[in-house]
């Protein structure tokens, strides 16, 4: 008996040292050098698409346009935009870029309920209709597998409480946000919707006071949220990332799920005192911004959001998230204008923190050309420098970490071993091209 568990000792011994070795994280490495800028200054970038020839399709969904830049990012072409100067109109609200088929793009147009099918020298070939008419706001955020089908996230099925709506001269009450949604895929030709999975997001209150003033709506949000996020790798899988405990569930085209073991990660402990410290930061950062700025951003930075405005984001931004295949789009619209004047946000108690601080906010990962993903984690401690990404293979496994620049986001990536970056400087935004390495 003795013998036996000397052995399963030395068992443990060797799995545990074994373990040890596998979760080190390794060093973070600098991102290769910039090569070239754009001279056009943008007002926010969604994504990009990167052509065959090295030409660029950028989103720029602040200014509501779609841009053609020559392979150095010196000179452009308007392929759509707001005004009159062009055949394509762009949508009057945020219009979403997708890599589809080859080396032609959809630009996704929620106003006309069209996407517009870009060639590869940047015309516009045809003309489509969205496959589902209410789901049009998440296709601006979709990516496209292989097959040419839509892979988005879908919209949240709001709950009203006592199932409806009030009674005639009942007070209204605000509807419950679920704190899961849906990931789904939809063939564009046959219209037809799988559910590839759920993620986790995050759950935020609403309240409806009314006074002699009419009608004031607050939220009652978590600033540090333990969500999912989920990307779309080359080959058609779906990574949904797993905010809890930092794994990856792959999903195949086949609809098969493989789930990886737990990414190692440097996790940070949240005494009670440390919540309270950090709702109270976050408190006076709100109070010196004014009265009249209460918009609070959570994200894993965007493409370099909307136009300046006062604002305080959270371990993420400039703007919102990134999403999708290489080159393909970005996430949902990022910054954007301020805060609404009638709503006002408010955070959860300190005590409704998470004991330990995320690894990531949602919209923080992307994909490169080798199936690579790309997530922006959450500094645990003070690191000089810009962001850094882990990044995971398709195994699940942490192969590197990389540090971009301060205060750029990646925006896609190109085939040559290049990656797209939204550089804000003050109020301006430029597209930069880095080589990975």
């Amino acid at each position: 008996m003795r013998i036996r568990n000397r052995f399963a000792s030395l068992a443990f011994i060797c799995v545990a040292a074994a373990t040890a070795s596998a979760q080190q994280r390794p060093a973070i490495r600098q991102l290769g050098t910039v090569v070239s800028k754009s001279a056009e200054v943008l007002g926010g970038v969604q994504g990009v698409r990167q052509l065959p020839d090295g030409r660029v399709l950028v989103n720029d969904i602040a200014k509501r346009r779609v841009l053609l830049f020559d392979p150095a990012l010196s000179t452009f072409t308007v392929i759509a935009d707001s005004t009159s100067a062009t055949a394509n109109a762009y949508s009057g609200r945020f219009g979403g870029l997708i890599a589809y088929k080859g080396d032609s793009s959809i630009f996704v147009d929620p106003n006309s309920l069209s996407m517009l099918v870009i060639d590869g020298s940047g015309k516009v070939a045809r003309v489509m209709s969205v496959p589902r008419a209410q789901d049009v706001s998440a296709f601006v955020a979709a990516s496209v597998d292989p097959e040419g089908r839509l892979v988005y996230r879908a919209p949240p099925n709001f709950r009203l409480p006592g199932g409806g709506p009030p009674a005639p001269g009942g007070a209204f009450t605000p509807p419950e946000i679920p704190d899961s949604a849906a990931i789904a895929r939809i063939d564009i030709g046959t219209r037809k919707l799988d559910t590839l999975g759920w993620i986790k997001t995050q759950k935020v209150k609403f309240d409806m006071v009314r006074d002699d003033n009419g009608v004031r709506v607050t939220s009652q949000t978590n600033p540090l949220p333990t969500v999912d996020d989920w990307v779309v790798l080359p080959n058609g899988t779906v990574a949904f990332i797993r905010g809890r405990d930092y794994h990856i569930d792959f999903v195949g085209s086949d609809g098969k799920m493989v789930s990886a073991p737990k990414i190692p990660f440097d996790w940070q402990r949240l005494t009670d005192e440390d919540k309270v410290a950090f709702i109270d930061s976050l408190k006076a950062a709100r109070a010196r911004l004014g009265a009249n700025a209460p918009n609070v951003g959570f994200g894993g930075g965007g493409g370099g959001g909307g136009p300046v405005t006062t604002q305080i984001v959270i371990g993420g931004g400039p703007g919102g998230a990134g999403r999708g295949g290489p080159g393909g789009p970005g996430g949902g619209p990022g910054g954007g204008p301020g805060g609404s004047a009638n709503l006002q946000t408010n955070f959860v108690p300190a005590s409704d923190l998470p004991d330990y601080k995320p690894a990531f906010f949602a919209g923080s990962a992307r994909a490169d050309y080798n199936g690579n993903i790309w997530i922006r984690t959450i500094p645990t401690k003070a690191i000089p420098g810009g962001p850094v990404y882990d990044v995971i293979n398709s195994k699940g496994e942490i192969v590197e970490r990389v540090q971009i620049p301060e205060n750029r986001t990646v925006v896609g990536f190109g085939s040559d071993g290049s990656v797209y970056l939204a550089n804000r400087v003050e109020t301006s935004v430029y597209l930069e091209k880095a080589k990975i390495r």
